[in-house]
């Protein structure tokens, strides 16, 4: 009697339920157009990035000589790099300069937007001044950046000239090589300087003003409400920082190619070298895994650790 009347109920819901409502015509026609404008960028996806990537894995496992086919080595090409010297130079040049340069040009940036947040005499001019930089390409600024640099008329070594100061050689130096290149990085702090000053002009004032009431001078609020309110854009312009510095390549390619002996050795001017100039594509690839996952590793703790630092308005931590 009870599986009976089991049955029963299960038959009376099935029928209570409502009848699966069929797409109209119009629905259908309509869902057929939108595949069919976003096909490109699916198509370009597909193509021109995920294919790549698919490609890219395995060719890494492979011997891959560009003018010979490729030949499946396994992981080889692995084992090879934690055995190559200029696989850790790469790596620790790389690395000096993303801790170095990254902060100092968040700072750097940060401290400029302040400064064109202000009430200034020209204020647009300024801020197209330190914007113009970005529009420069990469590889002009590099070769600006050469003559500033060049020890015997550069201006640089002029500058320090008239103070009785003998200038070095920026870049064949092997102590002031990457330096060189990590405080020619602070020529492109235009674009974070105006991401943070987007994020100033939208710090609501009122705070400022309560601030203000309670007897707070300058420095307390900016640690008490600028800082927080802005650690959100910190946060974006720390990850694109991060990324950028990863895949450091054009300065360096065109600057020292290198040198000297290997000081300014980039990661992606090493991969690129043994793509291109040694023709080990293989190898080449399994260095881009490398990289891949060194990147997605660091943007994975940055993120994690955002929970810590990063505050956004009308949040509510607990104490």
């Amino acid at each position: 009697m009870q599986a009976t009347s089991a049955g029963v109920d299960l038959k009376k819901r099935k029928e209570a339920q409502p009848p699966a409502r069929k797409m109209s015509l119009r629905a259908r026609r309509e869902a057929v157009f939108g595949y069919l404008f976003i096909m490109p960028w699916l198509l370009g996806l597909l193509i021109f990035t995920l294919g790549p990537i698919v490609v890219s894995l395995y060719l890494s496992m492979t011997n891959y000589e560009v003018v010979r086919p490729p030949v499946f080595n396994g992981l080889e090409n692995y084992k090879f790099l934690f055995q190559d010297r200029l696989f850790w130079q790469a790596l620790r040049v790389t690395s000096i300069y993303v801790f170095v340069s990254v902060p100092l040009g968040l700072i750097f940036s940060f401290a400029v937007a302040m400064l064109m947040n202000q009430k200034l005499k020209l204020l647009g001019v300024w801020r197209t001044i330190f914007y113009v930089p970005n529009l420069v390409p990469v590889i002009a600024s590099s070769v600006l950046w050469l003559w500033l640099f060049n020890p015997k008329f550069g201006l640089f070594n002029v500058i320090l000239a008239s103070f009785g100061i003998v200038g070095p050689n920026w870049l064949g130096h092997t102590q002031w090589a990457l330096p060189s290149l990590i405080l020619m990085s602070l020529w492109s702090v235009g674009g974070p300087m105006l991401i943070y000053l987007a994020g100033l002009q939208g710090i609501p004032t009122d705070l400022y003003e309560a601030c203000e009431i309670d007897g707070a001078g300058a420095w307390t609020k900016f640690f008490a409400v600028t800082i927080p309110m802005m650690t959100p854009v910190i946060f974006f312009n720390l990850i694109l920082g991060m990324i950028a510095s990863f895949q450091t390549f054009a300065q360096a390619f065109v600057m020292t190619e290198g040198g000297p002996r290997y000081a300014t050795l980039f990661y992606v001017l090493y991969l690129y070298q043994n793509a291109f100039q040694f023709f080990r594509m293989g190898y080449a690839a399994a260095l881009a895994w490398i990289l891949f996952i060194i990147i997605f590793a660091m943007t994975v703790l940055v993120f994690r650790s955002s929970a810590a630092w990063v505050y956004y308005e009308g949040e509510v931590r607990g104490r």
